[in-house]
Order: structure tokens, then sequence, then C-alpha cells
């Protein structure tokens, strides 16, 4: 992560990483997602409308998902937005539905931000699109807000910063701060958005979410020492199901 980079973090609380998977890659990734979605309908749920289900255990049904969540890109400018050792606080693919009536958003901030912490960020997600998106589809959008700037409540803040949707092809990469006001804005379309969407955490903080179950084949039995500790701030998911199938913590 150069100055530029950090200084755009600092000023808008997110950061474009462009198209890190090659749309070839894009491609095969998009193709483990479907068959996720096949094989194992009964782990994905809806969310706040039809429009939009979820999966958070893919590290259950799509264990390959490793690949997008520790891309070393990802990894080592979320630990530099972070200032310590990364782990994994959740992991989730979505999908959204072609939609034929009119589109909305949902304002919101994921968690209250974490003043003692330079940038005011405890908890980084990164938006993977799977799909293209563009003006026509689904998208992601946020309301850029400065690190030292006074926090305001959703209509203030959305006079103050603005709306910026996020567009790129396929294997685009966001990374922002869940504390920014952000949304998920649906659009009337024809055209499906498919998304994995990982947190980061650091090591040293508590879990975010408990809704991501950590495999033991990671974080107890897996040969690398930084990816055990990757992947070793266990939720109480993950506790109660190491304890149900007996691999010690």
């Amino acid at each position: 992560m150069n100055a530029q980079d950090h200084t755009f973090f600092h000023q808008n609380g997110y950061l474009l990483l462009g198209q890190l998977f090659s749309p070839q890659d894009a491609t095969r990734l998009r193709t483990a997602f479907d068959r996720d979605r096949a094989e194992w309908r009964a782990m994905w749920r809806a969310l706040d409308s039809a429009y939009q289900t979820v999966n958070c255990d893919p590290l259950i049904t799509w264990p390959g998902i490793d690949e997008i969540i520790r891309h070393p890109h990802i990894l080592a400018t979320t630990e530099a937005i972070l200032g310590g050792p990364l782990c994994l606080s959740e992991a989730c693919l979505r999908h959204m539905a072609p939609c034929s009536s009119e589109g909305w958003q949902n304002w919101h901030r994921d968690r209250p931000h974490w003043q003692e912490h330079p940038l005011r960020t405890a908890y980084v997600h990164a938006m993977v699109y799977l799909t293209d998106v563009d003006e026509s589809t689904h998208c992601f959008s946020i309301s850029p807000e400065a690190a030292d700037a006074p926090i305001l409540d959703k209509e203030a803040q959305l006079q103050r910063g603005g709306i910026i949707d996020l567009h790129g092809p396929a294997g685009t990469v966001v990374l922002f701060n869940l504390s920014v006001l952000h949304t998920a804005t649906i659009r009337p379309t024809q055209q499906e958005r498919k998304t994995a969407q990982i947190y980061y955490g650091r090591q040293d903080q508590p879990h975010l979410s408990n809704f991501t179950t950590l495999p033991a084949r990671l974080w107890r039995d897996h040969p690398d020492p930084e990816v055990r500790a990757f992947y070793s701030v266990l939720n109480p998911k993950s506790h109660a199901f190491a304890a149900a199938f007996g691999a010690a913590v």
C-alpha cells in the first residue's frame, strides 16, 4: 500500500484495488460459485429481500474460496490499513437476482468506528465482484467519509459525502471500512450479481460475527503456522462445531 492509497483511504474510507482476478480466473471462480449454489442450496438463506441470498459458510462448502480470502494483494493492503496481523472475521457468498421493480438502497454501518485507530477502522470488508458490475446492474455504493471528519447520522452523511457507485468488470475488488455508511444498490435489471465478501480483522481484536464456521483443518491442522494464525480467531459457532466434532481448541 503506497502513500497515495493510504491517503485516499484516510480521506474516503474505501479503496478500489481494480481487477485483481483475471477474466479467466473470474470465470473459473464464478463457475465454483454457481456450483456452490446448485449443490448446497440448504446453506443459502434470504437476506433483506427476495433479491439477495447468502452462504456464510463457504469454507465448508467451497474450500477453494481460500484463494480469494488469502489473495496476497488483498492481505497486504488490508494489513497496512489495520496495522497488525490479520485474521478472517467472516466470509460470505452473495447472489442478487434480477429485479423488475423499482430499485432501492438500505444505507447502514456494520459496526461503530474504532476511535482509537488512526483510520477509525476495526474491520475491513473486501467486496469481490464475480460478475461485471456497471450502471445497468446491482452494485455496491458508499458515502465517502474521512477518518478525521465528524461522524454524522445517515441523512447528514449522505448530504456531506454524497454517493459513489463502485463499478467494474468481474474480478474487481473494493476494500472499505465497514463502519463507513454503505449499501447494496438494487436496480431494475435482468442481470445477476455474484460476489464473494470477505471481512478481515486483527488477531488481537474480538471476532466480528457468528456467521462463518472456521474449520479445524485451517486453524489447527494446516501445516503453515501463518495460515493457522490467520484463521485462529474463532467465533462461538466455530467453537461449538469444534466441540461437536471433537476438535480441541
